[in-house]
């Protein structure tokens, strides 16, 4: 595992448009193949005709045989997958943080597309859309019926093309049409700000190609507004990954030179390997170190990070290495439990497969794989409880997902009635007045569980949970020799 991977382009893990993607690594096809089950191929190819001629209507060819391949790869785990011209080129979109839209960040209320904020600069921001306005159609269609991904299909585009959003906002009463121009949206993955004299707050939503950047420049306004800073809160909920190599250089910002951040088994030579704190291991070619300009302050200042159960893969390995290393207090809840990576492997020029080759492990050789990293501090989502965390997806939810390789893991009943409890809880949160809500928005004044990371960093008394304990572990199904 001492070697570092060789790799022909980038590297991710995470949650890209809404869909669990992992860490993945681009590389050259192998020559070498195992010999080919004759047998089942003639029983393929007997299929393939027998639809041919037999289906009650004619069926693409082309669309037989990329069926035949999305089921074979999706049938392995949640994490492996076919990519269609279309579908490849959004996931690429998605690794870049660029994309051609018009530039807001949203998600669904009542059937309806609601904006949680328009980015900055961007066409939607420049237009005067507002966080909470509405979206009720789409050009000509209406929002209401389709899902989030479909949504956001049809609001991206080409650049230079036109798209009309009908928007109802509340607080006016009124409903108005809104014609925007598509262009490029470079997202915004890092957001920071001094909180109180001598405590800061970043805020990692993704982990991108310019997240790095990004970071240091997001600390460098933090030391430049407050040069004494006393302690650092670093932001990893709900951030489900990205790129490894942003993982490993944002947990080389805080980490000795040269310690492990994380390491990759597999069945693969080239799928063994250590990647550490080091800029050989994040460094983009020609590019230079990114984390030479940050304060060497950052090395040693009080550090706490908020994690629950929606950080995932790239957040859990940042997570990972600073608790390892005991460089920073992790608090908040048991992290999502994505600990496989992947392999982006092209099938030609606009197509590939994304599937999974080995599970990484934390510096001490931990594997959170459908387990997910334990914080130091067990601390609630608000002051009356984790109201709706039990709603939050898991690599354990997921069907097909893959183990970490100490034996089958049990269905959790309880987890089963917490989840139709917190169902309940949220149809009553969502009636009420938006300033009335239990989640507020992260990183503002009513933010409970960054309000107990500061008063962790000051050693003031910390709100632990009393509810929230470490989630089981797989147990090795028991068998009896006859």
């Amino acid at each position: 595992m001492g070697q570092k991977l060789k790799i022909a382009g980038w590297v991710s893990i995470g949650v890209v448009a809404g869909a669990l993607t992992t860490v993945s690594l681009q590389t050259v096809a192998r020559g070498a193949m195992t010999p080919l089950p004759l047998e089942e191929i003639q029983q393929l190819s007997a299929v393939f005709g027998l639809i041919k001629t037999d289906y009650v209507e004619p069926v693409d060819d082309k669309k037989l045989i990329t069926d035949a391949i999305s089921g074979m790869v999706s049938s392995l785990d949640p994490h492996s997958q076919y990519f269609d011209k279309k579908s490849f080129k959004e996931f690429r979109e998605g690794t870049t943080g660029r994309f051609v839209g018009v530039g807001i960040e949203i998600t669904q209320e009542d059937g309806l597309i609601k904006i949680v904020s328009p980015i900055e600069g961007s066409p939607a921001y420049r237009a005067g859309l507002k966080s909470s306005d509405l979206i009720t159609k789409i050009d000509d269609t209406a929002v209401r019926g389709l899902s989030l991904n479909e949504s956001v299909k049809r609001m991206r585009g080409e650049p230079n093309t036109k798209v009309t959003l009908t928007i109802f906002r509340k607080d006016e009463n009124r409903t108005f049409p809104v014609t925007i121009t598509r262009e490029e949206i470079k997202t915004q993955s890092v957001k920071g700000k001094v909180i109180e004299p001598g405590y800061a707050w970043i805020r990692l939503s993704q982990f991108q190609e310019r997240t790095v950047d990004d970071f240091v420049r997001k600390v460098e306004e933090v030391y430049k507004q407050e040069p004494r800073l006393k302690g650092l809160v670093l932001d990893l909920r709900n951030d489900p990954g990205g790129l490894l190599d942003a993982a490993v250089a944002i947990s080389a910002a805080f980490l000795p030179e040269n310690v492990t951040v994380v390491s990759t088994n597999g069945q693969l030579a080239d799928s063994k390997a250590t990647y550490k704190a080091s800029p050989e291991f994040y460094a983009r070619r020609g590019q230079g170190d990114p984390l030479k300009r940050l304060p060497a302050a950052i090395k040693t200042v009080p550090l706490v990070v908020l994690v629950n159960e929606g950080s995932a893969s790239a957040s859990e390995i940042v997570a990972g290495a600073l608790q390892d290393h005991k460089r920073a207090t992790l608090m908040g809840s048991q992290t999502f439990g994505k600990g496989s990576v992947q392999t982006v492997r092209p099938l030609g020029p606009d197509t590939g497969i994304k599937i999974t080759t080995a599970r990484y492990y934390t510096p001490n050789g931990r594997s959170i794989q459908a387990k997910g990293i334990v914080p130091d501090v067990m601390v609630d989502e608000t002051a009356d409880g984790d109201l709706f965390a039990a709603l939050r997806m898991r690599e354990a939810d997921l069907d097909k997902h893959l183990g970490n390789g100490q034996g089958e893991e049990q269905k959790d009943e309880a987890r089963e009635k917490a989840r139709e409890e917190a169902r309940k809880r949220l149809e009553e949160e969502a009636k009420k007045n938006p300033s009335e809500r239990k989640l507020p928005e992260l990183g503002s004044e009513k933010d409970f569980q960054l309000t107990q990371a500061l008063n962790k960093l000051k050693g003031q008394p910390v709100l632990v949970s009393k509810t929230l304990t470490e989630r089981k572990e797989e147990k090795k199904d028991e068998k009896k020799e006859d």
